[in-house]
């Protein structure tokens, strides 16, 4: 057979599976998928990130201690690595974030949240990047990422429209937090955090 004589391409081509999140959750409830690694559902694509290291953990396991303090059960609900379903299609699972209301009132997971924190040791890029974004555009107010690596704490607040962002939503201001400084968190405004009670 000749070039001149091979048959026409199909026009069907093939196609990426877009993942919701039911389909995410189903996969993540059978627990031996996706052992001993971290998943997120973004955007409908499923997003490996590295184990989390021992500077992680130790700063995820502080945060937990000092906001459970800030944001107490029954008004707030402080939640570590649970599902933050922002649409059909978005799960990323943040280290850390504090929802209205205490567990029995709540029977699906929750779509908003007051206050999201990340604890970043090998992800710092994207979680002040992509993921900042992300936050922006479901509209949490509040947002902090625990950078354990260079020993400080990036806030960002104010979510607003931004072409340039991936998700089409940025953050107006973003501040960078040193180990002598301090902030409250938004919804807790009088209660003040030292950046170095959170870092390991």
């Amino acid at each position: 057979m000749t070039a001149a004589t091979l048959p026409a391409p199909s026009p069907i081509q093939p196609t990426a599976y877009r993942w919701t999140v039911e389909d995410f959750h189903q996969v993540r409830y059978m627990g031996r998928v996706w052992e001993g690694k971290k998943v997120l559902l973004i955007d409908g694509g499923l997003i490996e990130i590295p184990t989390a290291g021992p500077l992680h953990c130790t700063a995820l396991g502080l945060a937990d201690y000092l906001f459970k303090k800030l944001f107490a059960l029954p008004e707030y609900w402080v939640r570590i690595q649970m599902p933050l379903v922002l649409g059909i299609n978005t799960d990323p699972i943040p280290d850390l974030a504090v929802i209205l209301g205490e567990p029995r009132s709540i029977s699906t997971n929750p779509s908003t949240a007051v206050f999201v924190l990340e604890t970043s040791d090998s992800t710092v890029t994207f979680d002040t990047g992509e993921k900042s974004s992300l936050y922006a555009a479901a509209g949490i107010a509040d947002y902090w990422v625990i950078d354990v690596v260079n020993r400080r704490v990036v806030v960002h607040r104010d979510p607003t429209p931004d072409a340039k962002q991936k998700y089409g939503h940025g953050y107006a201001s973003v501040n960078v937090l040193l180990p002598a400084q301090s902030l409250a968190p938004l919804a807790a405004a009088t209660s003040s955090v030292e950046v170095t009670d959170l870092l390991p």
